[in-house]
């Protein structure tokens, strides 16, 4: 999967804007949080955010953070879309947890190399699993959890042989 690929399917996860009181992540469009628009260089209106400038955020901030053109194949969205989701750091920690490395955060050399040895397809359904319970956990759980378990069972359905 190339990262123009992962976007697009990011893209229908995440959807256009929103502003919902109880999210922690506040305002967003494309899934990109005021904060991390902000911090990227875009100072308009987050109803105005442009599609592109959302593509080279995710690209740089979670794409390439977790080197995912380095990660087997089955893996690639699925770390993406965690990452997006939970962030960087945790995203990594699943994965690496799954590879039998440290869990430190930090992708690597030590991890890439852990992870080239797993059985993607089934580690991507193993990461996914990992992923929902820790989410279950979450205070927020009650609110947005059916759309994050809908996210994930997609990410599921999309797994190939």
């Amino acid at each position: 999967m190339t990262f123009d690929q992962a976007f697009d399917r990011l893209i229908g996860h995440e959807g256009g804007y929103a502003n919902y009181p109880s999210d922690p992540g506040g305002e967003t469009m494309w899934g990109v949080t005021k904060n991390v628009a902000r911090a990227n260089g875009y100072d308009g209106s987050m109803r105005n955010l442009p599609r592109e400038t959302a593509k080279a955020i995710y690209r740089k901030q979670y794409w390439e953070a977790i080197k995912a053109d380095q990660l087997p194949e089955a893996l690639r969205f699925e770390v993406f879309d965690a990452a997006v989701n939970s962030g960087v750091g945790q995203a990594v920690k699943w994965l690496q947890r799954l590879a039998g490395t440290a869990a430190d955060g930090v992708i690597g050399p030590q991890t890439l190399a852990a992870a080239a040895k797993l059985n993607s397809e089934r580690a991507a359904a193993a990461y996914s699993g990992v992923r929902l319970e820790f989410m279950t956990n979450l205070p927020t759980w009650g609110m947005f959890g059916r759309g994050w378990a809908k996210r994930i069972a997609s990410n599921l359905q999309n797994l190939k042989d």
